[in-house]
């Protein structure tokens, strides 16, 4: 499963599952307070309002949080996921039956909120590299079922998925090579277990690693937590034989520095876990006359 496929064909297979779960946790039993005040079904709407310039992301993911409630209600927006957005905007109005609209607000806006902050932080960073070759990619450091939200979020913002879980890729990383011995013989090893048409990457902290991920036959190399002047012999040493990828210690401050050295990738945990979530509010709810 791809994190870039939340769409109207896929959303059912891949995304409903988290989205129960999460109205589950919710309303374990009932909404006490809705069925307080609203006893029977009544149609009503209410205002999306934007309170922060950012990037709209999870507006289909919005939407289906109410559908799962309510098969029939309805979200009317102008935006789509990746537009801009400014503090102040209607970013669109829900219609339905007002106990759906009620019991559904908070979860829809904690993915809205969360998948928008990611956006608007990716697009942040991703500007860093927009006059060079380097890609910005995400890693696995997601929230727990969270990661098809998250990554997609990083796609919207400009970003680049890693790979998605541990059967989307090889990667081998500090613990893998002290399993196996050494850099060369945890490469030597995923090349004889791994298909044909999979890349072999691997995480090197020194120069010599490189050296040895490189005799080894690596086609991705990782270069971990190196200062700027170590990534820059790091390049000239691998010399196009390889791809690169720099992580660790990647700030928004450092990453025209980082570019500018010629890797390939650069990999950011931060595009993830160290998003703020965005400030939307579902407001002006009331009843249709």
């Amino acid at each position: 499963m791809k994190s870039s496929m939340i769409n109207g064909v896929t959303i059912k297979i891949n995304v409903d599952k988290y989205l129960l779960s999460a109205l589950q946790e919710d309303i374990t039993g009932e909404d006490v307070s809705t069925n307080a005040v609203m006893r029977e079904e009544k149609t009503g709407t209410a205002d999306l309002i934007c309170k922060e310039d950012g990037v709209i992301c999870g507006l289909e993911i919005f939407r289906r949080v109410f559908e799962l409630l309510d098969e029939n209600i309805r979200f009317e927006t102008r935006f789509k996921d990746g537009d801009p957005v400014k503090k102040g905007d209607l970013i669109g109005i829900v219609t339905g039956d007002i106990r759906a609209i009620l019991s559904g607000e908070r979860t829809a806006l904690n993915y809205l909120q969360r998948m928008s902050g990611i956006a608007t932080h990716t697009r942040n960073m991703a500007a860093q590299l927009a006059e060079s070759n380097t890609k910005l990619l995400d890693t696995r450091k997601t929230t727990p079922n969270m990661r098809i939200f998250e990554k997609y979020a990083v796609k919207v913002g400009g970003g680049n998925n890693h790979r998605y879980n541990l059967s989307d890729g090889l990667m081998l990383k500090d613990n893998h090579i002290g399993a196996a011995g050494s850099v060369a013989k945890a490469v030597e090893m995923a090349k004889e277990y791994a298909p044909f048409v999979r890349k072999v990457e691997v995480e090197v902290e020194t120069l010599d690693q490189l050296e040895e991920a490189l005799a080894a036959g690596a086609d991705i190399i990782m270069l971990d937590n190196m200062d700027l002047e170590t990534m820059r012999k790091a390049v000239e040493i691998t010399a196009g034989r390889a791809e690169l990828e720099c992580s660790g210690n990647v700030t928004k401050q450092r990453l025209k520095e980082i570019a500018a050295i010629g890797v390939d990738y650069v990999s950011a945990g931060t595009l993830t876990y160290g998003a703020p979530l965005m400030d939307i509010s579902l407001k002006n709810l009331k009843p249709c006359k």
